[in-house]
């Protein structure tokens, strides 16, 4: 199966949700008039795309089809899916991992999918050949560490773990340590739940930070949030408080597969600059993808 056919599939879902919006706007008018855009930037509004990013682009869709002579829905329909892509085009989507070992801090608040993610991950590097070692630094959590040892399982890598209320950033100190002893490409942490308005949470998750920074000067550090695009414009309002507490690089958006409307990628991009460098599909070990704007977009216009 290609890639545009498992996001497609994936996305079949959302899909229904965004597309079926847009597709009744572009249906409901012959002529490209005043309302057209109106009932576009409605559609958007209600796909989770945000406020500001709606009507950004139903103005630049107007400018364009004004400007380029476009008469036909069909090629205004065209026009638009430039334009998204163009919104979702913010930041680099490629992931920094150059230095040995690399670390890659997952944070979120609970119930996102950030463990599966975590095993997703995983499984994707040790399939590309890099020695993985997974940190269960969530020690709040009742069974956390259980879960992740699950998922370790399933990649087939090794994991770093200690008692349910240990100090996290203890954690990941024993866990750095672990993956320079066996010399290994890829550090990937898992963190406890916090919620975005936790400040003693997002102090420790900073704690983290630094533990990483002393430990290992000078490597390369991805921190993703991970946001369940099912909670809409709530994700937007986690990733701003993230990003404040710490330093975010990119975006993973679970649960595609479900009934998310899909725009809060839009919104991300286009206020945040923060790029999203996966979505999250299903629930298979390979339901990981890297992010393509184009592609995305295809899948769902």
């Amino acid at each position: 199966m290609s890639i545009f056919s498992k996001i497609a599939q994936g996305l079949s879902r959302t899909k229904a949700n965004i597309a079926g919006a847009i597709d009744s706007a572009f249906a409901a008018f012959g002529k490209l008039s005043n309302d057209f855009y109106d009932e576009i930037e409605e559609a958007l509004i209600l796909s989770d795309a945000g406020m500001s990013t709606a009507e950004e682009a139903s103005a630049l869709l107007r400018e364009r089809v004004r400007a380029k002579g476009i008469k036909s829905a069909a090629e205004a329909r065209d026009e638009l899916r430039s334009i998204l892509i163009e919104r979702l085009g913010t930041g680099d989507t490629g992931m920094k991992l150059g230095t040995k070992p690399s670390v890659i801090l997952v944070v979120g608040v609970n119930g996102v999918g950030k463990t599966t993610t975590i095993g997703k991950l995983a499984a994707k590097y040790t399939r590309e050949g890099k020695q993985v070692v997974l940190c269960a630094a969530d020690t709040f959590r009742a069974a956390a560490a259980e879960q992740l040892e699950v998922w370790a399982g399933r990649a087939g890598c090794a994991i770093v773990s200690q008692k349910e209320g240990a100090d996290p950033a203890s954690v990941v100190y024993d866990a750095i340590s672990a993956a320079r002893a066996r010399n290994a490409d890829l550090l990937i942490c898992d963190t406890a739940g916090r919620l975005h308005n936790k400040k003693n949470l997002m102090s420790e998750l900073g704690k983290i930070a630094r533990i990483i920074k002393r430990e290992l000067p000078g490597c390369d550090v991805e921190t993703l949030l991970v946001i369940d695009a099912v909670t809409g414009q709530n994700g937007l309002a986690q990733a701003k408080e993230f990003m404040q507490s710490a330093g975010l690089t990119g975006i993973v958006l679970t649960k595609l597969d479900g009934t998310a409307k899909g725009g809060i990628v839009l919104a991300i991009s286009s206020e945040m600059k923060i790029p999203v460098k996966f979505i999250g599909v299903g629930e298979q070990i390979d339901d990981l993808m890297e992010f393509d704007a184009a592609e995305y977009v295809r899948a769902l216009i």
